[in-house]
C-alpha cells in the first residue's frame, strides 16, 4: 500500500463515512454532486487537484502585456509540461490549470496525448463547450455495422435527460430540424457573419446532403440565476468570472453546496476502490493525501467514478481483490480496452473576395457547423461512420512586415480581406487492443504502478481523415472562394481531448462493464458516467451526453437505494 496508512478508530471511521463518494470534479463529477446532494444524500467529492473557487480565476481579466512572455510558453514550460504543451490550449495564461507532466509521468507504448487538468473543476474549465445530442444513428451504429457491442440504450432513453441538462446549463443554438442531430432546449443562438451566411447559402445550394448551422454551445446568450451572459471575449480558457459558460465551478458545484449536503476535498488522489468480500460490494475508496502522502480511507453506500476515462480505468485496474484479481468489475476483461478519441488535424482556408463593407462583433465562442454527411441513409464512403466540419470566417489585420511607427498604427486599424476557415473531427471505432494497462514494474512518486497507454488510429480513421481533407477543399472551391489551402497533420489519440470507452456500457456482463444505467454489472453500488462508459464515439463532442447519462444514473442510483437494492 503506498504511503503511510492512517489508522482510523471507529469514531473517525464514522466521520469518514458518507452516503455517496464521487471521484473527480470535472463535468460529470460536478453533475453527480449536484444531483445526489439535491436528492438528499450526504456527498463527498474527491479531487486530486488544487481548489479553484468561482469567480476567482487569476488571469481572467489580464491584458496581453501583463504576461511576461505575451502568452507564449517558455522552453522550461515545454520541458516541464512535455505532454500538455502538445495541445493548442496550453498557454501562458492558463498553464496553472494543467497537470505537471514531469511529476505525473505515464508510459506511451504508442503516442497518446493525455491532456489533463489538475484543479477542482477539471476540464470543465477548459473544454470547448460544444453541445450536440447523439441520435439513434449513433446508438444503433455498432449493432448495424457489426462493430464492438450494441449500446444498451437508445435516444428515447436519454432524450428527457438531454432536456433536463440543457435547461440547467444553458445551451445556445437553433432548432435546425436535422434528424441525426436532434434539436434541444436552446437559448438564442450566436449569429453567423456575412461571409458565413454566404457560405451557408452556397453549400446548401450545391449539396443536398449538407447543412451549415450555427454551432451549439454552453455559452449563455441570456443570463440565468447566478450566471451572466457571454461577453464574447474569447478568454474562456482562463475561467469565466461571469459564469457565462458552463463549468462545475460556476454551476453544478454551487448548486451542490447550496443543499448543505456537500463536502469537497481537493488534493486527494484516489488510489483504489475498497471491496468487501463478505458484503460483496464496494465499501469506499483509498485516498492518498497529496499534502502529507498519507493514506486515508473513506466509506460510502454508493460510489461514482468520474476521474475521466484513463484515470477511471486505472483506478479500476488497481482495485484488485480475491474476487477481482484483474481489477474491480473486470470479469469481462473489458476494463481499459476500447479506448477511443476523435481524430482531427485538417485545417483549410481560402480567401473570400468582396464583403469589404462587412465586419463582425466580438469574438464569438463557437464556429458554424456542418453535421456529418457521410454514411447516413446508406454506406457511401470507403470507411465506416463519419465526421463533422467546423467553419468560421474572419478578417485578419492588414499590416505587413515592413511598416513601423505611424504607418504600422494605421495599417493595423485596417482589416484585411476575408478568410474562410474549415476544420474537421472524425469518429474512431472501438478496438479491443486500443487500451490502457498498469505497468507494475514502474512506479509513480506515490508508489502506484504507472499507467501505460497503447492506442492508435487505424485504417478506418486514416481513410476518413483523407476523405475529410478532400471534402473541405471541394467545399471551399464550390463556394467560389480562391487560394484554397488545406493542411493535414492528423492528430494522435488523446489530442482531441475526447478520450472515452475503457469501461463500456452493454447488455451482457460477459462483454461489457456497465449496464444501461452506468452501473457496474459486478459491483452494483459503483457507477461510472465519465467518458469511460461510452460504447462508441460518434464524431461530435461527447460532453453533453456524459452529463445526461450522469443525471440519469444518479436518478436510478437513488431509486435503487430507496428500494434497498444497493
Amino acid at each position: 500500500m503506498p504511503g503511510d496508512t492512517l489508522l482510523i478508530n471507529n469514531k473517525a471511521k464514522d466521520q469518514h463515512t458518507y452516503d455517496a463518494i464521487i471521484v473527480g470534479s470535472g463535468i460529470t463529477g460536478g453533475w453527480a454532486a449536484k444531483e445526489l446532494c439535491e436528492k438528499g444524500l450526504k456527498v463527498l467529492l474527491l479531487e486530486r487537484g488544487s481548489n479553484v473557487v468561482h469567480p476567482e480565476y487569476p488571469t481572467a481579466t489580464k491584458d496581453p502585456w501583463e504576461f511576461s512572455h505575451r502568452l507564449h510558453l517558455t522552453q522550461e514550460d515545454k520541458k516541464r509540461n512535455y505532454v500538455q504543451s502538445r495541445h493548442w490550449s496550453f498557454r501562458e495564461d492558463n498553464k496553472h490549470f494543467y497537470i505537471n507532466d514531469s511529476e505525473n509521468p505515464y508510459e506511451e507504448i504508442k503516442r497518446f496525448d493525455w491532456i489533463r487538468g489538475d484543479i477542482v473543476g477539471g476540464r470543465s474549465l477548459l473544454w470547448s463547450r460544444a453541445c450536440y445530442r447523439w441520435s439513434d444513428l449513433d446508438f444503433e451504429a455498432n449493432l448495424k455495422d457489426g462493430i464492438g457491442i450494441d449500446w444498451p440504450i437508445r435516444y428515447k432513453d436519454i432524450a428527457p435527460w438531454y432536456d433536463y441538462v440543457e435547461s440547467f446549463i444553458g445551451v445556445s443554438g437553433n432548432a435546425d430540424g436535422i434528424p441525426h442531430l436532434p434539436d434541444g432546449v436552446f437559448q438564442p443562438a450566436f449569429q453567423m457573419n456575412a461571409v458565413e451566411k454566404y457560405f451557408k447559402q452556397e453549400i446548401e445550394k450545391k449539396y443536398t446532403d449538407r447543412k451549415v448551422i450555427m454551432g451549439r454551445t454552453a455559452n449563455l446568450t441570456k443570463p440565468v440565476k447566478g450566471r451572466g451572459q457571454c461577453q464574447a471575449r474569447d478568454l474562456c480558457h482562463r475561467g469565466c468570472p461571469y459564469g457565462a459558460y458552463f463549468s462545475t465551478n460556476a454551476s453544478t458545484m454551487p448548486a451542490a453546496f447550496a443543499t448543505g449536503n456537500f463536502t469537497l476535498r481537493p488534493h486527494s488522489l484516489v488510489n483504489r476502490v475498497l471491496y468487501d468480500e463478505q458484503k460483496q460490494k464496494a465499501v469506499g475508496v483509498e485516498v492518498i493525501d497529496m499534502a502529507t502522502n498519507r493514506t486515508i480511507e473513506y466509506y460510502s453506500k454508493i460510489i461514482f467514478l468520474n476521474a475521466a476515462t484513463v484515470a477511471t480505468a486505472s483506478i479500476l485496474l488497481n482495485s484488485t481483490s480475491a474476487r477481482f484479481p484483474n481489477g474491480l468489475g473486470n470479469g469481462s476483461d473489458q476494463v481499459g480496452r476500447n479506448l477511443m478519441d476523435h481524430h482531427k488535424g485538417i485545417s483549410a482556408s481560402a480567401t473570400v473576395e468582396g464583403f469589404e463593407d462587412s465586419y463582425y462583433f466580438g469574438r464569438r465562442p463557437t464556429a458554424a457547423f456542418i453535421p456529418r454527411f457521410r454514411n447516413l441513409a446508406k454506406k457511401d464512403a470507403a470507411f465506416q461512420r463519419g465526421y463533422f466540419v467546423g467553419a468560421s470566417a474572419y478578417r485578419p489585420r492588414q499590416a505587413g512586415n515592413s511598416e513601423i511607427g505611424e504607418p504600422l498604427k494605421g495599417a493595423i486599424c485596417v482589416p484585411g480581406p476575408w478568410v474562410m476557415g474549415l476544420y474537421t473531427f472524425g469518429e474512431c471505432l472501438p478496438y479491443a487492443d486500443n487500451r490502457i494497462s498498469l505497468d507494475h514494474n514502474k512506479k509513480d512518486k506515490w508508489g502506484r504502478p504507472l499507467v501505460a497507454v497503447d492506442c492508435e488510429f487505424k485504417e478506418n480513421e486514416k481513410l476518413m481523415n483523407k476523405d475529410s481533407e478532400a471534402a473541405v477543399h471541394e467545399m471551399l472551391e464550390a463556394a467560389g472562394f480562391r487560394d484554397v489551402h488545406v493542411s493535414n497533420s492528423m492528430s494522435f489519440p488523446g489530442n482531441a481531448n475526447h478520450e472515452m470507452g475503457t469501461a463500456r456500457m452493454g447488455r451482457d456482463a460477459k462483454t461489457s462493464v456497465l449496464n444501461a444505467f452506468n452501473q457496474m454489472h459486478e459491483a452494483k453500488n459503483v457507477f461510472i458516467t465519465d467518458g469511460s462508459c461510452m460504447t462508441s464515439s460518434n464524431c461530435v463532442n461527447p460532453s453533453l451526453t456524459y452529463m445526461a447519462l450522469t443525471a440519469r444514473a444518479c436518478d436510478h442510483a437513488v431509486k435503487e437505494m430507496k428500494k434497498m437494492n444497493i
